[in-house]
């Protein structure tokens, strides 16, 4: 059995052996679900703080921090092909596991993206799904505490742990309605995507795309491609969030006036006093001078919306995102899962664009009804105080 903490009875596992017998209880379970406590406010990468599991009939809390524990069961149960790992919104949990041993666990599942496809919105809450579909109420009041601290209280303890004993039930009675309404098929490719390893690993190339700039030609999108991508390269070296290196506001600032001296860059508004006489002030030189050095071909245009549509195409993509909150609501599905904004202007520019929402079951669901509403095969209309899609 798992050894126990001063808490009285919420089993903590502070030692290998314990964790070894605690994972080995569970390999003969159809499913666990899995949380994780994590702090990643003065890091780039998550530090791992604690770890919830629950089975059937047993549940615990594992201690990463405890000097006598190696995970090694752990990961060794989490790569166990034969259990299903079931979390709530898996991405960060699992972001820690390719951090510490570079592997999705497997099978996975995740409880957020089920909620979706049942219509419980987009990104539902778990405090919000377990008072729906489990009729219990969370206390969330140690959620932000500083999970590294030792020793862990009864009130932390006690909210971790009920983090995975409901999360059973939210698994059980969503899969029932996904069961009830024949939308395995729905679900089947979001966990695809949630088990691809290579979607969790952060590109310092393409990091600039999270940096919103007002950027007006080739030479500022070449300074913002390779200021973002040093700034990221230093953060994940030195393991410090990326504010710590730069601001987004100052990356930004640097593509639109892309300084080329020490002078050009102390005069920047955004940029901490001092930095242009700095090694950081140095690093930001070296990559806007590195981005300009850059083939132009291979720098893509700076163009906002406005740009690439016309005003009738625009006005399209208008009425498409109206199409796809009705068909929403009408099909109880969040309308994230269905379509993004991107994938809205793309069918408008487009009825051939290789997006996801004019593929498989999102092109039934919202696709075809896109294209009839663009050619004027469908129109949306007022009946009885509801909105709604009609095909003429």
């Amino acid at each position: 059995m798992p050894d126990r903490g001063l808490q009285k009875d919420i089993p903590l596992i502070t030692t290998t052996e314990a964790l070894a017998e605690f994972c080995e209880s569970l390999v003969n379970e159809r499913f666990i679900t899995v949380d994780t406590e994590f702090l990643r406010e003065t890091t780039y990468y998550p530090k791992l703080c604690l770890i919830q599991i629950a089975g059937s009939t047993n549940a615990a809390l594992i201690d990463p921090l405890s000097r006598e524990l190696d995970l090694a069961p752990f990961f060794a149960l989490m790569a166990d092909t034969r259990v299903l790992k079931v979390f709530h919104a898996a991405r960060q949990d699992v972001e820690i596991m390719i951090n510490l041993i570079d592997a999705v666990p497997t099978p996975i599942f995740d409880t957020q993206i089920a909620a979706m496809v049942c219509g419980f919105g987009d990104q539902v809450g778990y405090e919000a799904i377990v008072r729906k579909l489990v009729g219990a109420q969370i206390d969330k009041s140690a959620q932000f505490t500083d999970w590294s601290r030792r020793p862990l209280t009864h009130k932390q303890m006690a909210y971790a742990l009920s983090d995975v004993t409901h999360l059973r039930t939210v698994y059980e009675k969503l899969m029932e309605q996904i069961a009830r309404e024949s939308r395995s098929d729905w679900l089947e490719g979001e966990l695809e995507d949630l088990a691809n390893a290579n979607s969790y690993r952060v590109d310092p190339e393409q990091s600039w795309r999270r940096i919103k700039a007002r950027i007006q030609n080739k030479k500022q999108q070449a300074a913002l491609m390779a200021v973002a991508a040093w700034r990221e390269r230093q953060a994940q070296e030195k393991n410090v969030p990326r504010g710590r290196i730069l601001k987004d506001e100052a990356v930004a600032e640097i593509a639109i006036q892309v300084p080329q001296t020490r002078e050009a860059l102390s005069q920047l508004r955004l940029l901490p006093k001092g930095s242009a006489d700095s090694v950081i002030g140095k690093g930001v030189l070296e990559a806007v001078a590195a981005g300009l050095a850059r083939d132009p071909g291979g720098i893509p245009s700076p163009k906002g919306r406005g740009e690439d549509m016309s005003s009738a195409q625009e006005a399209a993509a208008e009425i498409l995102k109206l199409a796809l909150k009705i068909v929403s609501e009408r099909d109880g599905i969040a309308p994230k899962l269905i379509a993004s904004s991107a994938d809205i202007d793309a069918i408008a520019i487009d009825d051939n664009a290789n997006v996801p929402a004019l593929q498989g079951w999102r092109r039934e669901v919202f696709g075809e009804v896109a294209l009839d509403l663009k050619h004027g095969r469908a129109a949306i209309t007022m009946e009885k105080g509801r909105v709604q899609i009609v095909r003429r």
